[in-house]
């Protein structure tokens, strides 16, 4: 089975699903009825009981059919002088009266032979107009699902009561696909899968080359840009009905999928969440951004927005971020439950439990977030501070004064919560920023963008921050060296080499958290201990969780290291040795040292002393955090004066580089704060 999109995920949870067959589906270009499209079609129904779906169809082609039956009996019955005659029109009530007898014949054969029931349900739009008659119609629904058998639905052209009922709009339904759209409602069906002679929605009429598929339907995006085609060839409502059934039943609840009829398992393929054809969804504006703009659009946006921010007083700044604190805390259910969808979509797609542990927002994490906003907002204005003042002359001062770097594109991981304490730390500090999360994180990223962007005031403008939906902007975002300021990438070695390479614009990159642990031989082993559980338990996935542990070999055979490894085994750590602790200790070997497990894992080796475990760490560590336990003054002060690291710590865990807990105004690693505050003076 191919890998469910994250757009799809709810699928997994659809019981009920109503099929719409269209005429141009159920008939051939000559009128004639396409069996193996028919045949097709049906054994999907039946595997989809099989499933325990429970499945309605409303099929269209009656009419198509019986025009056929007629005009081929006219034709036999008619001598070669009433051939030269005009040919009147065929009545289609005559024609629908005719070919729904052979249509639903046909429906019976083809599933008595799947051993599948049916049954047929004839409607017309005056009936809908009874409450009565729609309190009947769920109850014979029900009772036939109950049963296994499909029920098939076709409006009742032969005796519809509207005067024009191929023309005529008006009314509770008008045509087959509005009756897909009203029973989907009536029925509460969880997805609502209309079928036709194209893949999905098209930006144009789906013959010109320029027209593009559409895979998710936003209001706000594509109304204006649609461009419609003929009609069906055969059937009365082609795109447009669809289009407008659709946004019917979705806007009430219902999920919609418009896709071919033609194509091979598309019911199926739609079910087990694949990108095929076009999905309505009421939320879907909160997938996905509501404008299309350019790469240099969105960049130039974002300056402009940031010189209005740039004008407001500290105190202006500090409101806003009190109004994003508020925005969070009253949108947490939402952002909640889009997360829980990345999350569910990442887990069905196979991803490490590492990643799925830093995409998850953990209960009270909305809260802490907005906690460590309302931190930063109280924190001193890291703008407009005059750093030094020099008098070069007589009534001639230099001053050197902390002011905002401009625009910073800033690319991340799969944590969500990183883009709140970015954005946060840009409106305190006057930025404007662009950033692209991981797509793992799509939803969550795009819900917390707007909550955000929806708190700004119009005096600054919500485009302040934009979000990146795509890799293919980023290249071309990488360009704008003469709108963008600075480039951040968080990640992995390799995506950092390739925004260096890729742009003229300055990177700031950090990617890998290979932190060291060492144990000193004058350790305190208890405090050892404390140390290594707390950095390598408390959140494994982080980049400042402990990865190896140094143990000078004096301590080979020290009861407080047993001990130490004995509690890592039992919290669930894998324990991988380096060339010496594989011998001593007969544990599995590492692979390399240099290593971000990001997990319940990490690599143990021997070294003779503080200056082999310094050496160790500048040739396999990132120089991101590193600790020495030891209770010897002068071996601790060697390790502090001689680790090259970002963060280096006596006795105390790697765990405590952490932005907040530096007074930085964010969670966000030690590293990354400190170093976009020092660009700032």
């Amino acid at each position: 089975m191919a890998t469910a999109d994250r757009t799809r995920s709810f699928m997994k949870d659809v019981k009920r699903v109503i099929i719409k067959v269209g005429t141009a589906v159920v008939t051939r270009h000559d009128g004639r009825l396409a069996l193996g499209r028919l045949g097709a079609l049906c054994e999907q129904v039946k595997e989809l009981n099989t499933l325990e779906y429970e499945v309605i169809i409303v099929t269209s082609g009656a009419v198509g059919v019986g025009r056929q039956r007629l005009k081929y009996r006219k034709l036999v019955n008619s001598s070669f002088a009433d051939l030269q005659k005009p040919q009147m029109e065929l009545d289609g009530k005559a024609c629908a009266a005719v070919g729904q007898t052979g249509l639903m014949a046909l429906y019976d054969m083809l599933f008595n032979q799947l051993d599948v029931s049916s049954s047929q349900l004839l409607v017309t739009d005056s009936d809908f107009e009874n409450p009565n008659f729609r309190e009947r119609l769920r109850e014979t629904v029900e009772s036939l699902l109950d049963l296994k058998v499909v029920p098939v639905f076709n409006e009742n052209d032969a005796i519809s009561t509207r005067k024009a009922p191929y023309e005529d709009s008006s009314g509770i339904f008008w045509d087959n696909d509005s009756l897909a759209g009203l029973l989907a409602i009536e029925l509460k069906a969880d997805l609502l899968v209309l079928l036709s002679d194209v893949d999905g929605l098209y930006s144009g009429p789906p013959s010109e080359p320029q027209s593009k598929i559409i895979h998710t339907y936003i209001k706000e995006k594509h109304h204006n840009e649609i461009t419609f085609g003929d009609k069906s060839r055969v059937g009365r409502g082609g795109m447009t009905a669809k289009v407008k059934a659709a946004f019917v039943a979705s806007n009430s609840g219902t999920p919609v999928v418009i896709t071919s009829g033609f194509a091979s398992q598309s019911i199926l393929r739609v079910l087990q969440g694949e990108k095929i054809g076009t999905l309505f969804h009421k939320d879907a504006s909160l997938w996905e951004p509501s404008k299309d703009v350019s790469a240099r659009e969105m960049a130039v946006a974002a300056r402009e927005c940031s010189r209005r921010l740039q004008n407001l007083s500290s105190d202006e700044r500090k409101k806003i971020l009190l109004d994003v604190a508020d925005a969070l805390e009253a949108n947490e259910d939402l952002i909640r439950a889009e997360n829980e969808a990345d999350v569910l979509a990442a887990q069905d797609a196979g991803y490490e439990k590492s990643l799925v542990a830093r995409l998850t927002l953990k209960p009270g994490k909305i809260a802490s977030l907005a906690k460590s906003i309302r931190t930063l907002a109280n924190m001193e204005d890291p703008i407009n501070q005059i750093l030094k003042r020099t008098e070069i002359a007589e009534n001639l001062v230099l001053e050197k004064t902390s002011c905002p770097l401009g625009v910073l594109l800033i690319v991340f991981e799969s944590r969500p919560d990183a883009l709140v304490q970015i954005a946060s730390l840009a409106i305190r500090s006057g930025n404007g920023l662009l950033l692209k999360g991981g797509k793992e994180a799509m939803r969550s990223n795009t819900i917390l963008h707007k909550v955000i962007t929806d708190a700004l005031p119009d005096s600054v403008g919500k485009r302040l921050i934009g979000l990146v939906t795509s890799r293919d902007e980023i290249a071309d975002l990488l360009k704008l060296d003469d709108v963008i300021d600075l480039v951040i990438p968080r990640g992995s070695n390799k995506l950092v080499s390739q925004i260096k390479a890729s742009t003229k614009i300055p990177v700031l990159g950090h990617a890998d958290g290979v932190c060291h642990v060492y144990i000193d031989k004058s350790a305190d082993m208890d405090i050892a201990k404390r140390i290594v559980m707390d950095a390598k338990i408390d959140y494994p996935a982080a980049c400042n969780a402990m990865e190896t542990l140094l143990v000078h070999k004096d301590l080979i055979k020290s009861p407080g290291l047993d001990d130490i490894l004995i509690s890592l085994k039992t919290e669930g750590v894998s324990i991988y040795g380096g060339p010496v602790a594989h011998e001593v200790l007969s544990i599995p070997k590492a692979d390399s040292f240099h290593h971000e497990y990001s997990s319940m894992a990490c690599t143990v080796e021997f070294v003779d002393d503080v200056q082999s475990a310094i050496d160790h760490i500048h040739r396999y560590g990132s120089a991101h955090t590193d600790c020495i336990v030891t209770t010897d003054s002068k071996v601790a002060e060697t390790f502090l004066r001689q680790v090259d690291s970002a963060a280096v710590f006596h006795n105390a865990s790697t765990r405590f580089s952490d932005g907040a807990r530096f007074g930085l105004g964010a969670e966000l690693p030690f590293v990354f704060v400190f170093e976009l505050l020092q660009c700032l003076q």
